[in-house]
């Protein structure tokens, strides 16, 4: 599949594997950010990124990055859809900082992950009954 990408600053790296197999690339700060303690703050990418029709790019935290930066992903999982791809409509990532203490974000950390996926459109179609037996409600497979 390829994307197109546009970087607002030519000095700003592509996103890129950072293994043979790895499944998603790694997004970088375009930016210089502090993020105090318990605060979210987006952080830009310096990169446009046209994702195409009937796919989103899910953003994700990186394995390592809130072990040992603190920072997790603030809205669990960051959705990029097809038609934010505007002249001003940057990949920004949203982080908090789950520590106790300033996190600094340089130019070039990588902040999170990302994985372009299918979206599938759905249709409704509203029922009486549902057919499938009852589980016994949320988190009824277990502790």
């Amino acid at each position: 599949m390829r994307l197109r990408i546009k970087r607002l600053d030519p000095r700003v790296p592509l996103p890129a594997y950072a293994s043979t197999d790895a499944a998603a690339f790694d997004l970088a700060s375009a930016q210089d950010v502090d993020v105090p303690p318990g605060a979210i703050r987006l952080i830009g990418t310096g990169l446009i990124v046209e994702v195409p029709r009937g796919h989103f790019l899910a953003i994700f935290a990186r394995s390592s990055t809130p072990f040992k930066r603190g920072l997790v992903v603030a809205n669990g999982v960051g959705v990029l859809d097809p038609d934010y791809c505007g002249p001003d409509d940057e990949l920004k990532v949203q982080v908090l900082n789950v520590t106790a203490a300033p996190v600094r974000v340089s130019r070039g950390d990588r902040l999170g992950q990302g994985i372009v996926l299918p979206a599938p459109r759905v249709e409704w179609e509203e029922v009486d009954e549902m057919t499938g037996a009852t589980r016994g409600g949320f988190g009824s497979t277990g502790q």
